[in-house]
């Protein structure tokens, strides 16, 4: 779960805050389908299947590997929020341009959109203090 700015888990309850819920879904809809397009992209830049699924692991285990250490939930190490940022923005950027590189660019900029907004948007419910009760 995320942690939602005041060290409790993000989910407390789901009553009352759908917008919210909502949008982490959709955060982890948009983070799998940046890894998705990041193995596509490497996939493409290969010849020959070996080197293809080689390429395509390649980035899609460094992706993981950034998140797992550096943006995740629980990741491992939690830098400052600048920090998380900009892994989100290389690995969920990545995953836009990755659909950009391999000739999808209206996808990839609906997607980089997204992804900016989503991000924006979580962190802001993220940080917001919780109404007094």
């Amino acid at each position: 779960m995320h942690d939602n700015g005041t060290g409790g888990p993000a989910i407390p309850s789901l009553n009352g805050r759908p917008w919210w819920a909502a949008n982490e879904v959709l955060a982890f809809l948009v983070e799998l389908a940046a890894l998705a397009c990041l193995f596509w992209w490497g996939y493409s830049l290969g010849d020959g299947l070996a080197v293809q699924l080689l390429l395509g692991t390649a980035l899609l285990a460094i992706a993981v590997t950034l998140w797992g250490l550096f943006a995740a939930p629980r990741a491992r190490f939690r830098p400052p929020l600048a920090g998380v940022l900009a892994v989100k923005a290389v690995v969920l950027g990545g995953g836009a341009f990755g659909l950009f590189a391999v000739g999808h660019p209206v996808a990839a900029l609906v997607m980089a959109v997204v992804v900016v907004v989503n991000t924006g948007l979580a962190e802001t419910f993220r940080r917001r203090p919780r109404p007094a009760a």
